[in-house]
């Protein structure tokens, strides 16, 4: 019996439709150009189908697959029957109003929570933190956001980070340079944000103060800075690689939103956001998109970008929570907060 197609990891994150792999699963994610796997809520149904799941996956080639997931708490939780369920982000940012320390070790203990069930079902890495700064504009943000402060958010954060890196899972923090201003929601519309540079200098400061495994850039323009929404701008990707000196993988956000579609069809859209620095690429809930680009787009092969995306696999075994007080304590207050709404 053969083992797993040894094959370096591409630039395209994919989805895949149902509770389990079928062979045109297996063929697309065996492709040179595949680099991870997203999860969505349609992809579970309990612990036991997830964790069958991720271990086929992560079989299919060495180096694995990277699972990805979007799982922040809140209304933003795609695994929720056999899951602690987990609060948005903006009630650890009202109770550190009241009371910082209990706050910040509450953010912790939910990071840990939070990377700890995912782990030991088999999924990698969750697309957290939000780090968009709530300015009560953006309805898409809203309570994701931890806070309006900045320094509030870089504090809640670096603790839900150290959470999660307790459990073995990397940070990825989004939507840079920040989505909490623009009004506009990208899954269907093209936001943007006139502010000037200066302006957004606020909401850029999570970046530059946080140890960030990965990025996800805002599918938002920023006029005043450049024409193209930040995940297709070099602008946007130079300054953050270079004068933020961020050395991760960058993500870019679901190409096949509607904020994407500035870039043009689909094998348009991957190239702009490869040529603007992205070192992987999302294409989800659109199969026939997944097609096209893996037929279409011929990008010559990057090792630097491979080798930032091979970095964001555990190098651990899941931590083991059953006797764990840490773990327990968090799910207790996770719940508690989440029971708040």
């Amino acid at each position: 019996m053969s083992g797993p197609l040894q094959l370096p990891h591409g630039p395209l994150m994919i989805d895949i439709a149902g509770l389990e792999l079928s062979d045109l699963d297996r063929e697309r994610l065996r492709h040179p150009l595949i680099g991870g796997l997203i999860l969505f809520s349609r992809n579970y149904q309990c612990l036991q189908q997830l964790s069958q799941l991720c271990a086929e996956v992560h079989a299919l080639r060495s180096p694995p697959l990277p699972i990805a997931i979007d799982h922040e708490g809140g209304r933003v939780q795609r695994c929720r029957e056999g899951f602690s369920r987990l609060p948005p982000m903006r009630r650890l940012g009202q109770w550190w109003e009241s009371s910082p320390q209990e706050a910040l070790g509450a953010a912790h203990d939910i990071g840990y929570v939070l990377a700890a069930e995912l782990r030991t079902n088999g999924v990698d890495l969750s697309f957290t933190p939000v780090l968009d700064l709530d300015w009560g504009r953006s309805v898409v943000i809203g309570n994701r956001s931890f806070h309006g402060d900045p320094a509030v958010v870089v504090l809640l954060a670096a603790q839900l980070i150290s959470g999660l890196r307790r459990a073995g899972m990397a940070a990825c923090g989004k939507h840079f340079p920040g989505h909490g201003w623009a009004e506009a929601d990208s899954h269907v519309a093209m936001p943007v944000d006139e502010r000037t540079l200066s302006e957004l200098a606020t909401d850029i400061e999570p970046y530059r103060r946080l140890k960030l495994d990965a990025v996800m850039p805002a599918h938002v323009i920023y006029p005043q800075v450049d024409s193209r929404p930040a995940g297709f701008s070099p602008v946007w990707i130079g300054k953050l690689r270079e004068e933020l000196g961020f050395d991760g993988v960058i993500f870019s956000d679901d190409l096949s939103m509607a904020g994407a579609s500035i870039a043009g069809d689909i094998v348009e859209r991957a190239s702009a956001a490869w040529d603007a620095g992205c070192d992987m690429l999302l294409v989800c809930n659109a199969p026939g998109a997944v097609d096209d680009v893996l037929e279409r787009w011929q990008p010559a092969f990057d090792p630097l970008r491979s080798a930032r995306i091979a970095r964001l696999l555990p190098s651990a075994a899941p931590p083991v929570v059953q006797d764990d007080p840490r773990y327990h304590a968090g799910v207790k207050i996770a719940q508690m907060l989440a029971a708040m709404g």
